[in-house]
């Protein structure tokens, strides 16, 4: 795997995705790659390498991003009945682009 799939794959467009919802600054889309039967990915599309990089200045972007993940997990919880919102850091992350994984099942 590429160390930033997010801004090497989906956000140039070489890996197409099934959106669920986009803004000027974040999507969120179906994991390519899914985990759990429900598996959903919201990412901002400023490269920031993870949620311990996150500066002063991208506090607007972040109340952005995390406005995007709950209306998601809103959706997901009212269609599944429950969700789990995830980040990784460290050794668990394996793209170096801030994610969180909106999941439910399994």
């Amino acid at each position: 795997m590429t160390e930033d799939f997010y801004c090497d794959e989906v956000l140039s467009g070489k890996t197409e995705v099934n959106k669920v919802l986009e803004t000027e600054n974040v999507l969120a889309y179906y994991h390519t790659r899914p985990f759990y039967p429900v598996h959903i990915v919201a990412i901002p599309k400023k490269h920031i390498p993870s949620l311990l990089t996150l500066e002063e200045n991208d506090n607007e972007l972040l109340l952005e991003l995390l406005g995007v993940i709950k209306k998601v997990a809103t959706m997901v919880t009212e269609e599944n009945g429950a969700c789990r919102v995830i980040t990784n850091l460290g050794d668990y992350q394996d793209s170096k682009h801030l994610h969180w994984h909106i999941v439910s099942g399994g």
